[in-house]
């Protein structure tokens, strides 16, 4: 049977840009699901499956319904042992936790300085309306304001990486010899920022852009079938 999984979009239907449903994506990929995308802009979420979520993703498999991508992550390794592993094991569920509160604490704050007038302009008018609303709300400055320090941010940013980029050099992926989940999170955050702004977050050399390269060729090259911004 084939998955529903309920995708961000803005005006652009083929440009999905979340990070958390990228995750969401790789980890139905590695399991080898088949899958259908419903392209979601953000006044539809409410409207999702009933309103079982304030975010998406959300992904439907037969009568199950479940919201959040760590959520989908540990629901598709286990519904589907018999598949690749996400996590290989408890320990890789603990690492993968720890993953996700840094990535969402060191790399989502920088990506948003970096992209958000670039996420802005995605949106038709009614979804950009409500994205201005509710990041300025949230972030307390005017978008532009927000965006006016990523040039100066963005050398902080690039020191943050480090102790990634430091295991990098032990292992091709964060998973060790081949990605887990953790490895989806950390991509997640870095193709958000590649769909949505051209800004160059990552210098060409970095062992960190390498890794996310190879990341991109996984599953047929799933993640280069969105270009990157132009």
């Amino acid at each position: 049977m084939t998955i529903l999984l309920y995708d961000l979009v803005g005006r652009d239907t083929t440009r999905p840009f979340s990070p958390h449903c990228w995750k969401a994506t790789m980890a139905l990929a590695h399991k080898g699901l088949e899958v259908s995308t419903v392209p979601t802009r953000f006044l539809e979420v409410p409207g999702v499956e009933g309103g079982v979520s304030k975010l998406v993703p959300v992904i439907r498999d037969g009568e199950k319904v479940v919201a959040d991508s760590f959520a989908i992550a540990l629901y598709l390794d286990e519904a589907y042992p018999d598949r690749p592993t996400l996590f290989g094991g408890d320990g890789g569920k603990a690492m993968a936790r720890f993953v996700e509160r840094w990535s969402q604490l060191t790399i989502h704050p920088y990506v948003t300085t970096a992209a958000i007038m670039d996420l802005h302009a995605m949106q038709d008018t009614a979804n950009a309306a409500y994205f201005r609303q509710n990041r300025e709300q949230r972030l307390g400055k005017r978008l532009e304001d927000v965006m006016a320090a990523r040039d100066a941010g963005l050398a902080n940013f690039r020191a943050s990486l480090e102790p990634l980029r430091s295991m990098l050099g032990y292992q091709p992926f964060i998973g060790g010899a081949s990605p887990l989940f953790a490895d989806y999170i950390v991509f997640g955050a870095l193709q958000w920022a590649r769909i949505a702004s051209p800004y160059q977050l990552l210098d060409a050399g970095d062992v960190v852009a390498q890794w996310f390269a190879r990341c991109l060729d996984l599953h047929g090259g799933l993640g280069r079938k969105v270009a990157a911004a132009a």
